[in-house]
């Protein structure tokens, strides 16, 4: 996938303070993203997810799961201290 594109779905994914605890949701609307991560674990298909919520987009799932990726992908440093 190309960072260009990667931009443009994760401008899907908005947080607002004041709207759903601050957590992150779908363009705005009152959906996090854990709801539809949530739907996809429960194996739901995204053809069932677009039919139930058929104000989502495809590339909103799309999005979620692209956010999801990148903020599990974070760097993990081990540091070993000497007992001396």
């Amino acid at each position: 996938m190309e960072e260009n594109q990667v931009k443009q779905l994760l401008a899907r994914i908005t947080v607002k303070p004041g709207m759903m605890g601050g957590r992150p949701t779908i363009r705005g609307m009152r959906f996090p993203v854990t709801d539809v991560l949530g739907y996809l674990s429960a194996g739901m298909s995204k053809e069932e997810l677009l039919e139930s919520f058929p104000y989502l987009e495809a590339d909103d799932i799309t999005a979620a799961l692209v956010y999801a990726s990148k903020k599990l992908n974070h760097p993990v440093i081990v540091v070993q201290l000497d007992a001396a």
